[in-house]
C-alpha cells in the first residue's frame, strides 16, 4: 500500500498542521504527565490502526524515557500491572472516546468517575483534547495512507519550524 497524498509536501496542509501542531502545544504544555499523552497517543492510535501515529508515539516515548515493557503492554494495558490506576482510567478514557460508534453513550460513567478521581481540571481539559486531537490525526493518516516506520524523534517538530 503506497501512500496515496504527501500531507507534508503541500502547502495548504502544512499550513493546517502547523496549526494543528499549535493545538497540539498546549495539550503538551499542559500539567497532563507527558508519559500519559503518549500513552494515551499510542493507545488511541492502536485502536484506529494509524501505522504512522503507532511509529510516531512509540518512539517520542521512548525518547522521553518511557520503558519498552509498558510499550508493549499498552495494547494489554487491562491485563498488565506496569500502569498507575490513574494512567489506567487515561486509558479506558482514550478507547472509550475513540471507539465512540462502539457504545451509544460515548464515555462510561465509570471511565468518567476514574478520569475525575485521578486529575484535576486542567488535566482533564488536556485529557480530552488530546483525545480528540489524537483521533483526528489518525484519520488524517489513515486516510492518505501515511505509513509507520519511517519515523525519526522530534521529526514532527522539526518539520513545523
Amino acid at each position: 500500500m503506497d501512500t496515496r497524498f504527501d500531507l507534508f509536501s503541500n502547502e495548504l496542509a502544512t499550513r493546517f498542521a502547523k496549526r494543528f501542531a499549535n493545538a497540539g502545544m498546549v495539550i503538551h504544555q499542559s500539567p497532563l504527565p507527558k508519559a500519559t499523552q503518549e500513552l494515551v497517543s499510542l493507545r488511541a492510535s492502536q485502536i484506529n490502526g494509524c501505522g504512522w501515529c503507532i511509529d510516531m508515539h512509540t518512539k517520542e516515548a521512548a525518547a522521553a524515557g518511557e520503558s519498552q515493557v509498558r510499550l508493549h503492554l499498552v495494547a494489554a494495558w487491562r491485563e498488565s500491572t506496569v500502569f498507575t490506576e490513574a494512567e489506567r482510567a487515561a486509558l479506558a478514557l482514550a478507547e472509550e472516546g475513540s471507539r465512540l460508534a462502539d457504545a451509544h453513550q460515548g464515555v462510561s460513567d465509570e471511565t468518567w468517575a476514574q478520569v475525575r478521581k485521578h486529575y484535576d481540571d486542567d488535566q482533564i481539559a488536556a485529557l480530552v483534547c488530546l483525545v480528540a486531537l489524537i483521533n483526528a490525526a489518525n484519520r488524517l493518516a489513515v486516510i492518505v495512507h501515511q505509513r509507520g516506520g519511517s519515523y525519526q524523534p522530534g521529526m514532527f517538530a522539526a518539520a513545523l519550524d
